[in-house]
């Protein structure tokens, strides 16, 4: 069987590296190669989260760089249509819900390759969101539909996806932290910063609901400079952020200089600097949809400043708290971090670091019975 992973972006990094390390186990059965769109491509950046991960370079990158939402996907359909004629593989498997993922595989079921879907079935409700539009196209075209949790599950039967298609096999994001964990708590980052466990929040924050209107994103840093004032909040800084951050009259909010204090922004760290702090860290703060998993295995409560989530499992389960971008439900959420009334988490059913291992056996028990979907 011959297959095509695809990567997009760094989130899809941590998701792929699973996959490959499970499938190099069976050389005679699957011959896979990796393809990077390039639809973030940072050379430093992407060099470190190979290096962290531990992901063979990537065999093919398209290169197709930044751009509005329809000339990316375009550029990547056009780029992975030569790829998918000149390869002739049996299967693409794509992961998560960035452009990426929809654009592969739109190309690839119109020249009738199969594709798989890791990370399926998740559904934040929400219009607004890129992504939730890449998942809903996506799914609706996958052969294999792999999924995280009993949501996603209940979610593909309500749309009328076959049961057969679908295979709950946990979380490959999961494999990828409790393999590394123990490599990340090793990191001196903390001695060198100066902090103390459970002595700092870590901060991500990027979405265009967040960031791009003045008033909300002013809202959002007072409330962020008020519990800065108990503990510092490192921030490892978005460009998105940065740029409007400064458009909008509000980087006095950050501090650039050395004395890690207040909220102290840094550079984007690599997979285990950024594991290494949040699994330290007093609580998180993000509007990201992975670190609210990561956090809820990890027993680190999570301020999420979204309105929804496509991850309900780390509400129902985790301890993982939606806010939306009011500055009082952050402020508030973050006192019952500090009077320890935060509700505590459970690791959900199946993400125990074998989910990688369970997609490639669903591939190769499928392909062995002569039944390949």
């Amino acid at each position: 069987m011959k297959i095509i992973n695809i990567v997009g972006a760094r989130p899809n990094f941590m998701k792929m590296a699973p996959i490959i390390e499970a499938m190099n186990k069976h050389p005679g059965q699957i011959n896979h190669l990796l393809v990077h769109t390039g639809q973030h491509y940072d050379e430093k950046m992407s060099q470190a989260f190979f290096v962290d991960l531990g992901m063979p370079k990537p065999d093919i990158n398209l290169e197709v760089g930044s751009g509005s939402h329809a000339e990316q996907t375009a550029r990547i359909m056009v780029e992975f249509e030569k790829v998918c004629l000149r390869e002739t593989p049996d299967l693409v498997i794509v992961v998560g819900d960035v452009n990426s993922t929809m654009a592969c595989t739109i190309t690839a079921k119109k020249l009738g390759i199969k594709v798989a879907h890791v990370e399926a079935g998740l559904r934040s409700r929400d219009m607004s969101m890129p992504e939730e539009i890449n998942r809903l196209c996506t799914d609706v075209l996958c052969d294999y539909l792999f999924t995280t949790d009993h949501f996603a599950n209940e979610n593909l039967a309500a749309e009328g996806v076959p049961a057969d298609k679908v295979f709950f096999v946990g979380n490959v994001m999961i494999d990828t932290l409790l393999k590394h964990r123990v490599m990340a708590a090793t990191l001196d980052l903390s001695r060198r910063l100066g902090l103390t466990s459970k002595g700092y929040a870590t901060l991500t924050m990027h979405r265009p609901g967040n960031v791009d209107d003045k008033g909300v994103l002013t809202g959002i840093l007072e409330a962020l400079a008020e519990i800065s004032q108990q503990i510092p909040i490192i921030f490892p800084i978005h460009p998105r952020t940065k740029k409007m951050a400064e458009e909008f009259g509000l980087a006095h909010f950050f501090n650039t200089g050395e004395k890690v204090e207040g909220i102290w922004i840094t550079e984007p760290l690599g997979y285990l600097e950024f594991l290494h702090l949040n699994m330290n860290a007093k609580m998180v703060l993000t509007d990201s949809g992975g670190l609210q998993e990561e956090t809820t295995v990890l027993g680190v409560p999570c301020i999420t400043m979204r309105p929804n989530t496509e991850r309900p499992i780390t509400c129902e389960v985790g301890s993982n708290v939606m806010v939306g971008n009011s500055k009082q439900k952050i402020l508030d959420q973050a006192r019952q971090v500090f009077s320890g009334e935060a509700p505590q988490g459970r690791v959900p059913k199946k993400w125990d670091g074998h989910a990688a291992e369970r997609i490639v056996e669903v591939l190769v028990d499928t392909m062995a019975k002569g039944v390949f979907l």
